[in-house]
């Protein structure tokens, strides 16, 4: 069976495993080929009752993803804000509702929508040299890919406010210490050790998983549903504003955004 779309995401079956690879150089970003495909790569394997869990990790050994293709927002396009926004909640909603369990393989930097993708899997296995962060608002944007309510769920408050808010980049250790991953490993063994997890989620019954997770979600998922459109809505509504269109083009043409809060 032909899971992908695209082929800037490739898949591998391994026993009861789908590994996902993005494949989009040269840092692995996303854009709307690439959500598209992969909200049809996880409905694809959610009709395959031969797959229990899925791995996705990051081509190469530097960039696990760098988040969206900032290019897309250079000219300050509305419509164009507003279709990214949708894709970008439409894939990574389908990913957190994946009906197996969907653990991310962190081999290198996860920035952006690059740390929103790996929010919504399940379990998440970082490099000892990965590096995380969402520094949206350093460009003026926002992150609207569920990064606002799923990092404040999993670290709470005060971390996800110091990512977002001040722009704080942390590594490995600290992500472990703060409760954004699981494990930390050794560079290079982010892909085998989550092939290891995906082994343990196929001696479980997969009902019975199936079940567990939507009831762990459940909390969750009503206290996060009435936002993550909102989210969707302020990303697209800093599309009016100069400073958007100012911090896109100041990082492309890296220099530091001249800030007119308007």
């Amino acid at each position: 069976m032909n899971y992908s779309p695209t082929d800037k995401l490739k898949v591998e079956i391994i026993d009861h495993a789908a590994l996902l690879t993005i494949d989009n150089p040269a840092a692995n970003t996303w854009d709307d080929e690439s959500l598209r495909g992969l909200k049809t790569l996880v409905e694809n394997l959610n009709r395959d009752r031969n797959i229990y869990s899925l791995v996705i990790t990051g081509e190469g050994e530097k960039f696990f993803s760098a988040g969206a293709d900032l290019k897309l927002f250079a000219d300050g396009d509305k419509q164009v804000a507003a279709d990214m926004a949708g894709y970008f909640g439409e894939a990574f909603d389908t990913l957190s509702n994946f009906r197996g369990v969907a653990i991310a393989a962190i081999n290198g930097f996860a920035m952006g929508g690059g740390l929103e993708v790996a929010l919504a899997c399940d379990i998440r296995i970082a490099e000892q040299q990965a590096q995380m962060a969402l520094p949206e608002a350093k460009v003026g944007l926002l992150p609207c890919a569920g990064g606002t309510q799923r990092l404040a769920w999993l670290v709470g408050e005060g971390w996800a406010k110091k990512m977002i808010l001040c722009g704080e980049r942390i590594n490995a250790d600290t992500a472990k210490t703060i409760g954004l991953v699981e494990e930390v490993v050794e560079p290079g063994g982010a892909k085998a050790r989550a092939l290891e997890l995906a082994a343990q989620v196929s001696q479980q019954s997969p009902l019975s998983v199936a079940y567990c997770k939507e009831l762990i979600h459940s909390a969750r998922d009503s206290a996060m549903m009435p936002a993550l459109p909102l989210e969707r809505q302020r990303f697209v509504e800093l599309f009016d504003s100069g400073d958007q269109k100012e911090g896109v083009n100041a990082f492309l043409e890296k220099r530091k955004p001249e800030w007119k809060n308007a």
